[in-house]
């Protein structure tokens, strides 16, 4: 693909096309990586499988969108640079995909939250002229509509199941329900991707993805928050508690051994 005639047709550098694709990406990063957390602590083989093979379907989402930069980059980068040698303030995922593992709850209630907004990015995204970007999206929606339908399922099973499981659940949807507002937040990389059209406007998904949510949540027996307050921040590399202990794990054996390859 020759992107220095794409950039000039649609008036977008490639630092802010950079941007734009670390705001996708890193979210998947590090929700890939909350789910590698719970590989042999599900709550029975199926579903530690199953939550496995979600992180490895993030996580080769990931591999895409990163090789693209190091394309992108004037230095001399790798995936592997971009996954693991950045600061804190560099990344670029929403507070959401961050939220600890508290329980199984919490587990499926940020997975159903992330998980709806992401395939509504994807069935979007795969319209960009941008043709890599594209091509990832058409790649990853069907890997993507398993993660909701999975998840989806699981919140009805837990908000309508016992007094213990509904009550679990609706915790955690009201503990993350001011995690989401964060999703169609749109900054400037997000906006002049979209005024280029490359990018999606997150702003348009806020309204379908509300009531998609509200009605899988009543489904379920649950209640709908009513909290108008949200936090705000992973976008601009504002981070919570959680980010920090993500990282050190996650990037301890770049650190200590440099050059080992994903």
């Amino acid at each position: 693909m020759n992107f220095t005639h794409l950039r000039e047709k649609n008036k977008m550098n490639t630092e802010t096309l950079k941007d734009y694709i670390l705001e996708i990406a890193d979210n998947s990063l590090i929700l890939g990586q909350r789910f590698g957390e719970l590989c042999g602590h599900g709550p029975s083989l199926e579903t530690d499988i199953a939550l496995t093979n979600m992180s490895l379907d993030l996580f080769g989402q990931v591999r895409s969108y990163y090789q693209y930069i190091a394309q992108l980059s004037e230095e001399e980068k790798t995936e592997d640079d971009i996954a693991f040698l950045r600061l804190e303030r560099d990344y670029k995922n929403v507070l959401l995909v961050e939220q600890p593992n508290t329980d199984f709850g919490y587990v499926i209630t940020r997975q159903y939250f992330f998980d709806v907004f992401h395939l509504m990015l994807m069935q979007q995204l795969q319209y960009s002229k941008d043709e890599t970007l594209s091509a990832i999206a058409k790649k990853g929606i069907k890997e993507v509509s398993y993660h909701k339908r999975f998840s989806g399922d699981w919140l009805k099973r837990l908000g309508d199941g016992t007094k213990e499981s509904h009550e679990r659940v609706q915790k955690a949807v009201n503990d993350l329900w001011p995690y989401t507002n964060e999703l169609f937040e749109m900054t400037e990389a997000a906006t002049a991707a979209t005024e280029a059209g490359v990018g999606v406007d997150a702003g348009q998904l806020k309204e379908p993805y509300y009531k998609e949510v509200s009605e899988l949540l009543k489904e379920a027996t649950l209640e709908v928050p009513e909290s108008k307050y949200f936090h705000k921040g992973g976008k601009q590399g504002v981070h919570t508690e959680h980010m920090g202990y993500i990282l050190s794990d996650m990037q301890f054996m770049q650190r200590t051994y440099p050059g080992m390859k994903w």
